[in-house]
This record gives C-alpha cells, sequence and structure tokens, in this order.
C-alpha cells in the first residue's frame, strides 16, 4: 500500500489463507476509499504538508497505545536501532505520505498510485545493482511494460497530458517507497511490523513538527463544513471527521488488517493481491469523484500493472 505501505519481510504462517486475502482485499479496498476522502480533505484548504502532519501525528498515538496495551515490551528500544528508526520514519513514512498526498492533490488518485506502485521494480533493481542479490530475468521485461505503460498515462508524446508537479511527486514517491521497503526490510528482523511502524510515525510527526510549528497549523478550518465533491457534491461533513477517517480508517485500521493478514499468507502473496489498490482507488474516485482514466491511459494502466506483478515476484 503507497500510503501506508505493508512491512516487508515478516512471514506468514499460511494457516488460513482464506482469512489472509479477504483481510488484503478490505484493506486494499479501503485504502483505495482513503484517498478520495484524503482528496476531499485537500480540497478543502488544508496542505498536503498538513495532512501528513496530522496523519502521522494520529497514527502514531494510536498504535502506541494499542502496543502499550497489548504489547508494552515491544517498544523498547536501544541506541543502535536509533539512526535507522530515524531513517525509516523520515526518508521513509514522512516523504512516501507527504509525496503521495501532495501527487493526488494534483493527478487522478488511480494514475498517481500507479506510478507510485513503481516501488517494487526500484527495490529490485536496487537489490541486483547495489546489493548483489540474485534477481529473476523477468526484471527487464517487469522495466521495459513500467517504462512503456507510464509513458502512456503520462502521454509523452503530447508533452505531458497530465500535471508537471504530480507526476514529479509521484516519481518521487515511489522512489520514497522503496526506500521504506528496503529500510523496514532490515529493521524488521529485529522488531516487530508494529512497533517499527509506530517509531516510523512518530519520527515522521517528529519531523514534520519541526518543518511546520503546531502554532501554524490552521485548527480554524477543522470545523468547517465542506463538500464531499463530485457525485457526492450535495453532502457536506466537517473537516475533522474526514481527517478521523483518513488516521482511523485508511492508516490504524488498515495496517492492523495487513499485519493480521500476514499471518495467514507470506509478504510476497500480500504484495500481488494488495495491487488491487489502485483499481479500487480508480473504481472509487471514478464513482465518487466522476475521474476517468483515457483509453491511452487505460493501456498504460494495464500494462503497468503486469510490470508491477512481474517486479513483485523477481526477488
Amino acid at each position: 500500500m503507497v500510503d501506508l505501505p505493508y512491512i516487508p519481510g515478516e512471514r506468514g504462517h499460511q494457516a488460513q489463507p482464506a482469512i489472509g486475502y479477504a483481510m488484503v482485499l478490505v484493506a486494499a479496498t479501503l485504502f483505495g476509499l482513503n484517498g478520495t476522502v484524503s482528496k476531499v480533505v485537500l480540497a478543502s484548504g488544508i496542505s498536503s504538508l498538513e495532512l501528513t502532519q496530522v496523519r502521522s501525528l494520529g497514527a502514531c498515538l494510536g498504535f502506541a497505545v494499542a502496543i502499550a496495551i497489548w504489547r508494552p515490551g515491544a517498544l523498547r528500544v536501544t541506541r543502535h536501532e536509533l539512526p535507522l528508526l530515524v531513517a525509516f520514519g523520515v526518508g521513509g513514512v514522512a516523504l512516501v505520505q507527504w509525496l503521495y498526498f501532495l501527487s493526488i492533490h494534483r493527478l487522478p488518485v488511480g494514475i498517481a498510485l500507479l506510478i507510485q506502485y513503481l516501488a517494487p521494480l526500484i527495490v529490485a533493481l536496487f537489490a541486483h545493482y547495489v546489493m548483489h542479490q540474485p534477481v529473476r530475468r523477468r526484471i527487464w521485461v517487469a522495466l521495459a511494460c513500467s517504462l512503456a505503460g507510464l509513458a502512456l498515462i503520462v502521454e509523452v508524446w503530447a508533452g505531458g497530458a497530465l500535471n508537471g508537479v504530480g507526476v514529479v511527486a509521484a516519481i518521487g514517491g515511489a522512489f520514497a517507497y522503496a526506500a521504506y521497503v528496503l529500510l523496514a526490510e532490515r529493521e524488521v528482523r529485529r522488531r516487530d511490523p508494529g512497533s517499527l511502524l509506530c517509531y516510523g510515525f512518530f519520527f515522521a510527526a517528529l519531523f514534520w513538527t519541526i518543518v511546520h510549528p503546531p502554532w501554524n497549523y490552521p485548527a480554524g478550518r477543522l470545523d468547517d463544513s465542506v463538500s464531499l465533491l463530485g457525485r457526492l457534491d450535495w453532502a457536506h461533513l466537517p473537516v475533522w471527521l474526514l481527517i478521523l477517517f483518513v488516521v482511523v480508517v485508511g492508516t490504524i485500521v488498515t495496517f492492523f488488517l495487513i499485519v493480521g493478514a500476514l499471518r495467514h499468507i507470506t509478504a510476497t502473496r500480500l504484495g500481488i493481491v494488495a495491487m488491487l489498490e489502485p483499481v479500487a482507488a480508480t473504481v472509487v474516485a471514478y464513482a465518487w469523484l466522476g475521474e476517468t482514466f483515457g483509453g491511452f491511459q487505460l493501456a498504460g494502466a494495464a500494462i503497468v500493472l503486469a510490470g508491477i506483478l512481474l517486479a513483485q515476484t523477481a526477488r
């Protein structure tokens, strides 16, 4: 999941695969819905940075309370872990979220997610060239598919039919997501995924607090009642309630579904099934906001999904 990716590396028991797949499907659908809800929040005047900031803080508090109740010992940390946890929180969690929100604010949600889902390809190439790990030959087919599909989505022959800032943010998000995965793969060997993400959100929240002090946050807008846009423009909800959905349903609930799924299926299979997220996001954005793909973009999306599938199974 791009806006809150699963923690890779933890092996599932595959005790009840049907339950695991069902949990991933629900999580992918909720993540897809979360993209459109986030877009409504951004349209209300809350910036990408401000939404990232409040989501990081809210998720950190939610995870910390849950872990303190059920697994308090998991929150212990050593001095040797701190540098990697800070890098994971800032270079991974903080930037993935910010670039995701920045891209969906300027691009159709489905297209932004498809571009950011190129991260598995980046991870596989990094593993091959930098870490000298064996990678299956299908990675080159995945690379060709992804680049060709991306060219169709952006419509490069027309000088780029999409917002340039949005495309750059989505590509940057793919690299940030790749950094997230690589850092998580290393750290999850000595720390459970729940506490790892808790610390990730903590350092992300701390980073954004330094960049954007709390007293600059537009708290007065939280009580504003805003239109839900698109086909639901007749309905209005307060901004604080939409943000609460992003934090609780779009972050905490979905994360626990993903972690629960890893008890039944492997991370690789989870990643493949989770590719339904951009599909779900596109369906929700179409039904709610009326966002559509052009013919070339639909073809490009299908090719990119094929490339992502190959990249997911190349390591």
